[in-house]
């Protein structure tokens, strides 16, 4: 790399900085690592995902994920992922967080770019790689007494990942050669497909066929009131219809059942090998394991745990992966990427209270309705599949080669 001056001044004030006695309270596992940064909670939830898929390929692979705010950890609990705040911008504190972690490579996302933690890593032989790539994260109003710092950063990478076309120009303005560029689309969280078992969903479609079915996944006992008196109200123009409630915590079920007792509902326990007969109105999924089969077997669902303060959300994926239609309420702050990319693509909907909760599903229950929505969903979810599938594949070929070394 051509000496640059901006960068050089940088890395002059940035090792007045720290004292590189920096202390870590978690000890480095045994086995691959891998350090992955994201800039945001939506590409925080694609590398936990990347990560999950990466050590069921890799036994005893871990990501060491960093994100620029300590008080936003992941929303997962991914024995892959150990979350830490992403380390000051020293040269002390770069040599302290790399040498105790010891990472085969870097996987950084966005932008946003730290120039003393990149040449660090670059200096150490890690290969860098930036993925994601945002034309709007590449350069800082800050930089403009450093003109030539994005050049030099950028070029400390062995390949960019811009998520599109106008990201790639701006690379190529700055200095980066076409080989070095790769144009994939954006880099978020896809969708797993959950196991069902399939004897159980072919008697059940057979049952329930022509009958409205909507789904309450994750269901929180307060938020109970709210989707039953939904269902009444839903019930008196759609007289048909099923409800099946799946309790965020199948352990609370008996409290389900009280509530349902109390209110008069006829339904039935899965747990006790109960089907529906015409006559039902709420089925209660009261096992665990099972909501494979709840998503297909509902074309609209509503993601619970999000219609009482308090609550952070369920993640919108899973329903999208399975064909049906989505429904939340205003508390899914964790997820709130994920929701509001589904929103915009008209795929999901938000509900505040039961009136609002039963008009959506009302609406919904034409088959064309739900079935728009659905596949609407089903294109968001599978917009960063093949992204992922070709960052998985680059992971997979380096750490394969620093193997063979």
């Amino acid at each position: 790399m051509a000496q640059s001056l901006s960068l050089a001044a940088y890395l002059a004030y940035a090792r007045r900085g720290g004292n590189g006695t920096t202390m870590h309270d978690i000890p480095r596992p045994k086995g691959a690592v891998i350090w992955a940064h994201a800039v945001d909670a939506g590409r925080a939830d694609a590398l936990v995902q990347l990560a999950e898929r990466l050590a069921a390929q890799r036994p005893g692979l871990h990501m060491v994920l960093t994100t620029p705010d300590d008080s936003a950890p992941v929303n997962r609990n991914s024995k892959a992922v150990i979350w830490r705040p992403l380390p000051e911008d020293t040269i002390a504190s770069a040599e302290s967080f790399l040498a105790h972690w010891h990472p085969a490579l870097c996987l950084w996302t966005g932008g946003d770019l730290k120039p003393a933690l990149l040449t660090t890593a670059d200096k150490m032989g890690l290969p860098l790689y930036l993925v994601d790539a945002d034309e709007q994260l590449l350069t800082r109003r800050s930089w403009r007494w450093f003109p030539d710092m994005p050049r030099a950063l950028l070029s400390l990478f062995t390949l960019v990942i811009a998520r599109n076309e106008a990201t790639a120009r701006l690379l190529r303005r700055l200095g980066i050669q076409d080989e070095d560029i790769a144009v994939t689309g954006p880099f978020r969280e896809g969708t797993i497909s959950l196991p069902c078992n399939e004897s159980d969903r072919e008697e059940l479609a057979g049952l329930l066929r022509g009958r409205p079915v909507w789904l309450a996944a994750m269901a929180n006992p307060r938020e109970l009131p709210i989707i039953l008196d939904a269902h009444r109200q839903v019930s008196r123009q759609a007289h048909r219809s099923l409800l099946v409630i799946v309790p965020d915590d199948e352990t609370e079920s008996p409290g389900f059942q009280t509530k349902l007792d109390e209110s008069g509902w006829r339904y039935v326990l899965w747990s006790e090998g109960a089907l529906p007969e015409e006559t039902t109105q709420v089925l209660l999924a009261d096992t665990h394991g099972e909501m494979g089969l709840w998503y297909r077997i509902a074309q609209i669902t509503l993601m619970g745990s999000s219609l009482i303060p308090g609550q952070w959300g369920r993640d919108p994926n899973e329903p999208a992966a399975h064909g049906s239609a989505i429904l939340y309420g205003p508390n899914v702050r964790r997820y709130l990427s994920s929701y509001s990319r589904y929103a915009e693509a008209g795929a999901a909907r938000i509900v505040k209270d039961a009136d609002s909760l039963a008009a959506a599903v009302l609406s919904l229950i034409p088959p064309d309705q739900s079935a728009a929505m659905a596949h609407a969903a089903w294109d968001v979810a599978s917009e960063g599949a093949g992204v992922t599938d070709q960052i998985l594949d680059l992971v997979q070929d380096t750490l394969d080669a620093l193997e063979g070394e």
